[in-house]
């Protein structure tokens, strides 16, 4: 019972003080999880790949993933009401609030500085994410791209697909994992 308060208390902060939506909390929720000893970066980095070919939203998957390697079903759900319970509650309240004050100078001001911090922790992100798909801790960033070249097709291709084109990031995925049956099988 005290891992299920612990895994809904530590989602439920990640929640609370990650700005910007699902996406931007998969930083603080790669950083706390692994310091909890819950996960390593290449189990987050699976979850995260995981979350991604699934409906949805992101935060809960990954907690939901994370939860459920800890402490099986009861793990998942709750850390999937942590990470969403408590914020959605807390919204509700300020929702009215934050649309008297939302175009005050001061609230406009604080937003425009937390806005390029959230691009910050979304970047900081994919970076530890790609040294885990990478292997880069235990090669270095050349060899491990020279290894991982294959890897490092894939990522141009999806990167440039979603760019360059309206193709649904569904697609994408489920053409990734096709790759991985057939190429890495």
């Amino acid at each position: 019972m005290l891992l299920l308060w612990q895994l809904f208390l530590l989602f439920t902060r990640v929640a609370i003080f990650s700005w910007g939506g699902g996406p931007a909390s998969l930083a603080l929720m790669q950083r706390e999880s692994v310091a909890a000893g819950w996960v390593t970066p290449e189990e987050f980095a699976d979850g995260v790949a995981f979350g991604n070919a699934l409906p949805g939203p992101i935060a809960p998957q990954v907690s939901a993933f994370i939860g459920y390697k800890v402490a099986g079903v009861p793990g998942a759900v709750a850390a999937a009401v942590g990470t969403v319970v408590p914020t959605t509650v807390l919204m509700l309240f300020i929702i009215a609030f934050f649309f008297g004050i939302k175009d005050n100078p001061a609230v406009q001001s604080m937003l425009k500085a937390v806005r390029p911090v959230v691009v910050g922790l979304l970047v900081w992100t994919a970076f530890d994410m790609a040294v885990s798909v990478f292997g880069v801790k235990q090669s270095g960033w050349g060899q491990a791209l020279l290894q991982g070249w294959d890897k490092l097709v894939l990522v141009g291709v999806s990167f440039a697909l979603l760019t360059f084109t309206s193709i649904n990031p569904v697609f994408i995925i489920i053409g990734a994992a096709l790759v991985g049956l057939v190429f890495y099988r």
